[in-house]
């Protein structure tokens, strides 16, 4: 706890290079517990703002650990930022092509595909866990979807907010989404032929009555779009959405 208010009482009192990624009128340099997130559009403002960064802790004794610090250039543009290392003070940063932040895969791509396979293999996982209680006929439809609901969607879909889905992905989510929920309901025997067989897609959603993971995606990224607005009009600052994207760096600690 003193660890952490020394940390937020330092980061308040930095002051970063103007030429920092701004957003809502505010020049980002993020904090959370020990994890600190430098944006910035450029590798040398980023390395100014680390700078700063480093010296301020020093002052009351905290180190940054060079091992776990890590900087990512994220572009559309795979030659940007060529350097491989930066040297703050007398630390070595490496530069990735991928790390997690707050356990979201942040990727030089800046693509969301490797964080919805890594939220994927931990639904997969998740679901392997709750298999059993899913196909036992001692429970009610109505619980086992309250299962999938509350302990296994929201592995999945943890930091979908942020999510910009392509129809690949979409194709994925809802391949997984059918699969639990053919375990869920079980199969069916079919009336002409009288065998048992697995539900259709059409079934599944008839079946399924609450809304389908990729529209629990949509509401959540509108939800979450309403609340940037509001701080927007909290602080007196006024955003604008869409325009062309700009190369941004940046450096997690």
């Amino acid at each position: 706890m003193l660890f952490n208010f020394a940390l937020e009482y330092n980061i308040g009192r930095v002051q970063v290079n103007g030429d920092g990624l701004k957003l809502n009128g505010t020049h980002q340099l993020l904090a959370y517990a020990a994890d600190v997130n430098i944006l910035g559009r450029s590798i040398h403002t980023l390395k100014e703002n680390a700078e700063v960064l480093v010296a301020a802790t020093r002052v009351i004794g905290l180190e940054v650990s060079a091992d776990k610090t890590k900087y990512v250039v994220m572009s559309r543009d795979q030659n940007a930022g060529r350097i491989h290392s930066v040297r703050v003070d007398n630390s070595i940063f490496e530069r990735v092509e991928e790390f997690k932040y707050l356990g979201t895969t942040l990727t030089n791509k800046n693509s969301i595909a490797e964080e919805i396979k890594s939220r994927l293999r931990s639904g997969n996982a998740c679901y392997h866990s709750v298999q059993n209680p899913l196909s036992s006929r001692l429970l009610s439809k109505s619980l086992k979807i309250n299962i999938y609901r509350t302990i296994i969607l929201p592995v999945v879909l943890y930091g979908c907010e942020a999510w910009s889905l392509t129809l690949r992905d979409v194709r994925k989510l809802r391949v997984f989404e059918n699969m639990v929920l053919r375990r869920l309901f079980g199969p069916r025997r079919d009336e002409v032929t009288r065998e048992w067989r697995r539900l259709h897609n059409e079934e599944l959603n008839d079946l399924y009555s609450s809304p389908n993971i990729v529209r629990v995606i949509k509401s959540r990224r509108m939800r979450w779009a309403g609340h940037v607005a509001r701080v927007g009009e909290v602080s007196g600052c006024i955003g604008s959405w869409g325009g062309s994207r700009r190369k941004e760096t940046t450096g997690d600690t």
